[in-house]
């Protein structure tokens, strides 16, 4: 059978070769009987004049409906041709309800499933690439200001009290660079699901007031003042306590930075359903609108301090947003008549 196939070729052929099959043996049957048998001549002749005209009539019935087979042969073989071209805005579109209708559905599946992926590997293949450059420019700032610095400590004209003015900021340098590596290993864990935490009972009063007493100094220099409001009857929440810490720090820090002088940053907490949200609001300028989507993405930076840690690598919010997602919770930017309020979610302790 499959011999006659690759024979007869196209589809056409293939379908009136098969009238031909069907048709030709009763013709002959027809004959033979008419021989063998007491039958007239003329009857003979009428049958097989009316087997050959529907013969016929089978052979035009099957090129018109191998027609239509053909054409939306055609447009899956054309459209997934394109696709290995490396279309992706095809459309396979038939006529079929069958299985050649079930055949073009499967190809348009694949091709947005394709379509996807690509447009997921090329937003990771830019996120990469901004990733890398970002990180250099974070890196080769400090480092070009170390190598300036160690050049000019080690220079005889410099004084002693210049000297030890180098060396602090070659100090401030290297925690940038120590506080902008530990950042991206953390980030990096988060986002791969390495997390090793233990989880706990975590009171939320008392961490809140801690990690407030330790910023007040950072505070006061900038003239902001920056308060607590959790209520003492606040059920504890589960999560490890340094990560939390760690993001009401970058959250704490990040507005006192984008406060001035004279303003106030306010830590709060309150139950929702089976959750706890905690906020951080200051009464800085705020962030514009079509920025506020972006302002958890590492290293972004639009606008006028979109980010909101222009003095740091600008990952502050990213880690925090993976720590908070780690834990189960989610993180956004709450709606505020002034200034930015960040608020976060985390689950209740049983």
């Amino acid at each position: 059978m499959t011999r006659i196939r690759s024979w007869a070729g196209s589809l056409s052929r293939q379908f009136a070769l098969a009238v031909a099959i069907v048709v030709a043996p009763v013709l002959l049957a027809l004959i033979g009987f008419g021989l063998l048998m007491v039958v007239s001549g003329h009857d003979v002749t009428v049958v097989a004049a009316i087997v050959l005209g529907a013969g016929v009539i089978a052979v035009v019935a099957a090129k018109l409906l191998a027609a239509g087979i053909l054409k939306d042969v055609h447009a899956v073989r054309d459209g997934l041709t394109a696709v290995g071209r490396g279309e992706r805005d095809v459309v396979i579109e038939t006529r079929a309800r069958d299985e050649l209708g079930e055949l073009a559905e499967a190809g348009n599946a694949m091709i947005a499933r394709l379509r996807a992926e690509e447009a997921m590997r090329d937003q990771s293949d830019a996120a990469r690439r901004n990733l890398v450059a970002a990180v250099s420019h974070d890196l080769r700032t400090p480092i070009t200001s170390l190598r300036l610095l160690a050049e000019a400590v080690g220079d005889d004209i410099v004084d002693e009290q210049t000297r030890r003015g180098y060396l602090a900021r070659i100090r401030t340098h290297i925690d940038a660079l120590s506080s902008l590596i530990d950042d991206l290993f953390e980030l990096s864990r988060l986002e791969a699901g390495d997390i090793r935490w233990t989880l706990e009972r975590v009171p939320l009063g008392e961490l809140v007031g801690e990690t407030v007493a330790a910023m007040r100094v950072q505070a006061e220099v900038k003239g902001v003042a920056v308060s607590a409001e959790v209520p003492e009857a606040l059920r504890p929440a589960r999560a490890n306590p340094e990560k939390l810490q760690r993001v009401l720090f970058n959250l704490i820090q990040n507005a006192i930075r984008h406060t001035p002088a004279d303003g106030s940053v306010v830590v709060r907490a309150a139950p929702v359903a089976d959750a706890i949200e905690v906020e951080v609001a200051d009464t800085g300028d705020g962030i514009a609108p079509e920025e506020r989507d972006r302002v958890f993405t590492a290293f972004y930076r639009g606008g006028a301090d979109a980010a909101r840690t222009s003095a740091g690598a600008g990952l502050g919010l990213a880690v925090s947003r993976a720590i908070v997602e780690a834990h189960g919770g989610r993180i956004w930017l709450a709606d505020a008549a002034r200034g930015t309020t960040v608020r976060f979610s985390l689950p209740v302790a049983g």
